[in-house]
């Protein structure tokens, strides 16, 4: 059944999408190469937008609610049935802020830059803008022209101020990303397609999918489209390469944002639009992210550059988005959404750290790196902090939302209890391997022998110890009380869970 609609009088959410697009234009004509203009009016502009969708989700978004909401629907390009079509619900709210605050904290931390700013902080507010619509389009070309449109900031980002080896990163992104959106766009179409009359419109897309070999067609082609990008073992190896050539600020968007398009893709076509097909390769798609998981956290042990260790990181963390969406019931899906909200937390807080001393000492290779506790004792405990936060230790959202989707899975009664047994405690290898190359890593990078040239760096700035605070608090808070991020959410991933249960019943 399609949802009743909720509309809204003023067009908030088209201002939130809007807003840094149309800054964004404004950028290239500003007068000479000054960093000081382009900067402080994407941070002003980003800083505007948080606020506005504060504002608005707190104010005219009912969250015990899991209709769509805010409804804004004006036809676009009739000739191909286009719809400027955006609304929220309780999936996409949370994640619209998520990358808002993440985004802001990004163009903060990119404080230093000096070269080419316009473009740079241009490009921002246009992935700004491209996120935030992912998040919000109910039409599927709005949705993919979204999606498409956010991998060019990302690629120049990477290809023009990243490291040595970005321009092999950013064409590896681009390739993988590009090639993956073939097979949404056709599955897309072909759900575009069925029923009655063709149309692109996400809710009416979901009450006439298709059943048999079709579904499966399409749900694959979805589950590879969006798993480059949560990513999904095999699919993952641009990645580690990503982040190990991306400035730290591009990695916080990467790992906080980018990566949950993914699974929120997945939640939103792949679940709720093919609940047959789901319910038919969900214990692959267990085994799935037992593998990511569990490879992941191997991968990482075996990293000696920090960011490319934290991204194998991410690798295994988003392996237990996967292992909650297979549980198809409501414990299950409430951690696909806090894993999702936890770790961009997270795993931003842990590359804008890592950043932090990559200024100071300018290498990123853990055998290079030796006593920066004493040097450096602010960013050590950050980092720290952060790294605790990964391995799930209790009073932190990691822990919350993994031990959620650990109960999910005990919780899912479609499968054999030998199945759930052996899937826990496959899973629970992560649990075990985190902890060993995390606190390693910073035993490593931290304690040991000093380095004489490293031992007179300096500790973090005020600045940068805000936007790492911005990111740590929401993680303790929520850890502390989960009901913080539950209360935004479970009444769409109950509503989902109920059509869902509703499959595998009949």
């Amino acid at each position: 059944m399609v949802p009743a609609l909720s509309s809204s009088a003023f067009p908030w959410l088209s201002t939130i999408v809007l807003l840094p697009l149309l800054v964004a234009l404004i950028l290239p004509l500003l007068p000479g190469d000054r960093v000081a203009g382009p900067r402080a009016i994407a941070v002003s502009t980003l800083t505007a937008d948080l606020l506005l969708m504060v504002l608005v989700f707190s104010r005219h978004f009912v969250s015990e609610s899991s209709s769509l909401q805010l409804m804004e629907r004006i036809s676009w390009i009739p000739a191909i049935e286009l719809e400027w079509s955006l609304a929220a619900d309780g999936i996409s709210a949370p994640l619209v802020v998520l990358s808002g605050l993440v985004t802001l904290l990004a163009a903060v931390a990119s404080w230093p830059l000096v070269r080419k700013p316009r473009l740079y902080y241009g490009l921002l507010l246009v992935q700004a803008s491209a996120q935030a619509m992912v998040f919000l389009a109910q039409d599927f070309l709005l949705f993919f022209l979204a999606w498409e449109l956010e991998l060019v900031p990302v690629y120049l980002l990477i290809s023009i101020w990243g490291g040595p080896r970005r321009q092999y990163a950013a064409t590896k992104f681009i390739l993988y990303t590009a090639l993956a959106s073939l097979l949404i766009l056709l599955s897309g179409l072909v759900l575009a397609f069925m029923g009655d009359g063709f149309s692109l419109d996400l809710a009416t897309m979901a009450s006439h999918t298709p059943q048999g070999s079709v579904a499966l067609l399409c749900y694959l082609g979805f589950l590879v489209g969006f798993g480059v990008k949560l990513p999904v073992f095999p699919l993952h190896t641009w990645l580690p390469d990503a982040h190990g050539e991306a400035s730290a600020p591009i990695s916080m968007l990467l790992a906080g944002v980018l990566l949950k398009m993914g699974g929120y893709a997945l939640l939103r076509f792949n679940v709720q639009m093919l609940p047959d097909a789901h319910a038919q390769l969900a214990p692959a798609l267990m085994i799935l992210g037992i593998v990511n998981i569990i490879y992941g956290a191997l991968n990482a042990l075996a990293q000696d550059n920090v960011k490319r260790r934290i991204a194998c990181s991410s690798i295994s963390h988003m392996g237990f988005v996967l292992l909650g969406l297979a549980t198809i019931n409501s414990l299950g899906f409430s951690g696909v959404m806090l894993q999702m909200i936890s770790h961009g937390l997270i795993a931003a807080a842990m590359f804008f750290v890592t950043g932090v001393f990559y200024e100071r000492t300018r290498t990123l290779s853990i055998p290079n790196m030796g006593g920066l506790a004493k040097a450096i004792p602010v960013t050590f405990a950050l980092f720290l902090t952060s790294s605790l936060a990964s391995l799930a230790l209790p009073g932190m959202s990691g822990f919350v939302s993994e031990i959620t989707v650990f109960l999910g899975i005990t919780s899912a009664d479609q499968f054999t209890t030998a199945f759930r047994v052996v899937a826990v405690l496959l899973a629970a290898v992560g649990l075990v391997l985190t902890p060993v190359y995390l606190l390693s890593m910073c035993r490593r990078v931290f304690f040991g022998p000093r380095i004489p040239a490293l031992a007179q760096v300096g500790d973090a700035s005020p600045r940068e110890l805000v936007i790492a605070l911005s990111l740590l608090v929401p993680t303790l808070a929520i850890g502390f009380w989960p009901q913080l991020a539950i209360g935004l959410y479970e009444p769409t991933t109950t509503a989902i869970t109920e059509t869902a249960a509703a499959v595998l019943s009949g």
